[in-house]
């Protein structure tokens, strides 16, 4: 969920904590924070959200268009269920969330040119998540970073992974204190979109003079300042005691309005004489050097200069967020900078955590300001400000308006009628939902505006809900699903900790089934000579059936790049008379080979027949090998 477009700014009433956790000032539409007894050690934070209906990145291979997720985080503490908040640098010089990125937008990598490595835009060609033990780098500059063991940073000394020792099979570059990272050091937080931000960027775009900016960007932001939600009204008034989000915004516009980034220099151009005091008290308030060029300029007007190389003024541009974003352009530039990026210590978090990744065309990127590649987990200090670990599971974002503000998007006449899927993202039936319970206005609001929808959940808490699913299946389309990859509780815990068990999952597809409710069982992932075999299978299948099952989804697992070289390590470890077979049928590829498949269909076929199942799988299509560079083998 992207939370910038959905901000509503808590104030009066709604931006107290009424006898619960305090709130976090920089959650958008934060309402409170609260913890209850029922839910030892997790806080809910109750937002209001300006949208609940989420369009499917265009190309993805899903069969729908269209999510809702009441909830961000998850109660169930399942590893395929949340986020990583790490601020990538994108080709235009903002920042997203690893989460958030998709294949084909572009970023910044990195390219050997001499004795320097440069910036470089570069296409996100792959997007993944894992589970991997998690560990907290620290550095001198207070950057907190949590990565897996088999993570690389690029060092003053090379590519080095997070762990490893000196001597024995588990030698190999690793991170030790001192040892100096390679970047600009941590990105900074973006400004809040607040109507202060607003009229101080409307008073920097101005300048005092009234000229208007020749950005497009910038002129459509300025439009929707005035004429949008929340639009203000002319003229505007400068404040006497300015804000910090007030200042972000002035030195926003002025930047947009003429302000250059060329060559590595940022200038501040044709500043009047209160608007030059007022860029010269910002830029002091937030400890940005500068300098008054004492070159001439037309009809008196000023000019500064933002010092301190690249790192600052990539902190400036995050720090403000200018419109203008074809002006941030850091293509080429070399990476040296005097940020102070030496390692403190690496520590074991203690937890498996989800750490995603992606594969770029450089094949590395640039994560909080370090040159980085494999997995991340979500940063300390991004977004929500909430911690890394613990607050995946015990820190929950509840969009406690979302059956309101669903009404409205679904009463727009633009509406057509698209399927719209939950469950792909959060679990809507997660415990929390039995607090808040959302899910009842949400699947009523669906069925109103005619709207067929599907859940996939792992949560039973569903069963509350047979009466009214039952109700509106006589006239909207419905498809229930419930996620179930094995029978063994030992290696399921492992996997989805804080789930319902098999057996009560199995329990939810009878009551469904018995409902007349259509229910598919996703069996997913099939692991090679784990859960691949005729006994395992059979004995799912069974189970399935007899809860009154008709239809399964069988897929088997895919190892993408960077997440191959831990599943090889683990299997390795724990399974190492598997090693050979998964060399077999993985290969180069992170897709299992069409004879393996195609075993696996054969294997499964007879035994759908004996089990009176049928199947649907979401067939996506495996991917032409790159050829551009050679691909590591899975082992």
């Amino acid at each position: 969920m992207r939370w910038e477009r959905q901000r509503v700014e808590a104030t009066g009433e709604n931006a107290a904590v009424h006898g619960g956790e305090q709130a976090l000032p920089g959650m958008p539409g934060l309402v409170r924070s609260v913890r209850t007894p029922e839910f030892a050690g997790v806080v809910f934070h109750e937002v209001l959200a300006k949208s609940v209906l989420n369009r499917v990145p265009e190309g993805s291979p899903m069969p729908f268009r269209w999510t809702v997720n009441p909830y961000r985080g998850c109660t169930h503490a399942c590893s395929y269920c949340l986020h990583g908040d790490t601020p990538i640098l994108m080709a235009d010089g903002t920042t997203k969330p690893l989460s958030d990125l998709k294949v084909g937008d572009r970023v910044y990598g990195t390219e050997r040119r001499g004795s320097y490595r440069h910036y470089v835009p570069t296409e996100v060609l792959d997007h993944w998540s894992t589970v991997k033990p998690a560990y907290r780098v620290t550095l001198v500059d207070g950057t907190q970073l949590i990565a897996s063991g088999e993570h690389r940073f690029l060092t003053e000394r090379g590519w080095k992974h997070v762990t490893g020792e000196i001597s024995g099979s588990a030698r190999r570059p690793h991170l030790t204190a001192g040892n100096k990272l390679m970047g600009t050091g941590r990105f900074a937080l973006p400004p809040k979109d607040t109507a202060d931000y607003r009229r101080g960027y409307l008073s920097g775009i101005a300048r005092g003079d009234g000229t208007i900016t020749e950005s497009a960007r910038a002129a459509a932001r300025v439009s929707d300042y005035l004429t949008g939600d929340f639009a203000l009204t002319l003229p505007i008034e400068w404040p006497r005691t300015p804000t910090d989000e007030w200042r972000k915004g002035l030195l926003a516009g002025v930047f947009d309005a003429d302000g250059t980034f060329s060559h590595r220099i940022l200038r501040l151009p044709n500043l009047g004489s209160r608007t030059l005091a007022a860029v010269v008290e910002a830029l002091e308030t937030f400890g940005f050097a500068y300098a008054q060029e004492s070159r001439r300029a037309p009809g008196g007007k000023a000019c500064i200069r933002v010092d301190g190389g690249l790192a600052e003024h990539l902190r400036l541009f995050h720090t403000t967020d200018p419109a203008a974003t074809e002006k941030r352009s850091i293509d080429d530039a070399a990476i040296k900078s005097g940020a102070r990026l030496g390692v403190v210590s690496v520590e074991p978090l203690g937890l498996d955590l989800p750490l995603f990744d992606i594969t770029t065309g450089t094949g590395d990127f640039i994560a909080n300001g370090v040159v980085s590649h494999n997995c991340f987990a979500r940063n300390s200090h991004t977004y929500l400000d909430l911690d890394a670990g613990h607050d995946f599971d015990t820190q929950i974002v509840v969009k406690v308006n979302a059956p309101q503000v669903l009404t409205r998007q679904l009463a727009s006449p633009r509406w057509d009628r698209s399927h719209v899927a939950m469950g792909t993202n959060t679990d809507p039936y997660q415990r929390a939902e039995g607090r808040y319970r959302l899910m009842p206005g949400i699947i009523g609001t669906l069925a109103k505006h005619g709207t067929p929808f599907s859940i996939l959940t792992k949560g039973t808490l569903l069963a509350r809900d047979i009466p009214l699913l039952r109700a509106v299946h006589a006239d909207t389309p419905v498809s229930l699903g419930v996620s179930i990859a094995l029978l063994d509780r030992e290696l399921q815990h492992s996997l989805e900790p804080g789930t319902a068990s098999p057996q009560a999952r199995l329990e939810l597809v009878r009551k469904l089934t018995e409902a007349g409710l259509p229910c598919t069982v996703s069996v997913a992932p099939v692991l090679p000579g784990l859960t691949d075999s005729e006994e395992h299978l059979d004995a799912l299948f069974e189970q399935i059936a007899a809860a009154g099952a008709t239809t399964v989804m069988v897929t088997p697992l895919h190892v993408r790049p960077g997440a191959r070289e831990w599943f090889a390590a683990w299997l390795a470890r724990e399974h190492p008379h598997l090693v050979p077979l998964y060399r077999r049928v993985y290969g180069r590829s992170s897709y299992a080979t069409q004879p393996y498949r195609a075993a696996l269909s054969t294997r499964v076929a007879p035994l759908l027949r004996r089990h009176s199942l049928t199947t649907t799988a979401l067939d996506l299509p495996v991917p032409t090998p790159r050829t551009e560079e050679p691909q590591l083998t899975l082992l």
